[in-house]
């Protein structure tokens, strides 16, 4: 299997199915910090990073918002004290994408790199 991470976001037709639950297990091994939650029968990858106060949590969220541009792929952001809920899902076919899980990756990567 490919690193999700090095993966490129491709165009998402609206016909395109939503990924399996097999598919999604067998992604979600490199992303396994990542939840499933389901939303208005809609499946989205959520998770939630910690930090050690406001300043931060904005520095990352900020950093994640440009990741979802540079890939015109974009989440859920919610920015407390301290944390940031992160959610992806892929609009157009109302479920997860691989693109959910490749931006769920790099949005790892950015939050291990500690440059927010």
């Amino acid at each position: 299997m490919a690193d999700l991470e090095q993966m490129k976001c491709t165009a998402c037709r609206g016909d395109e199915p939503a990924l399996s639950d097999e598919q999604i297990a067998s992604l979600l091994i490199q992303v396994p910090e990542w939840e499933v939650v389901v939303q208005d029968r809609i499946k989205r990858l959520e998770r939630t990073f910690t930090f050690e106060d406001f300043k931060t949590a904005l520095a990352f969220t900020n950093q994640v918002g440009a990741l979802a541009e540079a890939a015109d792929h974009h989440p859920t952001i919610v920015t407390e004290w301290g944390r940031v809920k992160v959610t992806w899902w892929t609009h157009k076919i109302g479920g997860l994408h691989t693109n959910d899980f490749i931006m769920a990756a790099r949005t790892d990567a950015a939050y291990a790199s500690g440059e927010h």
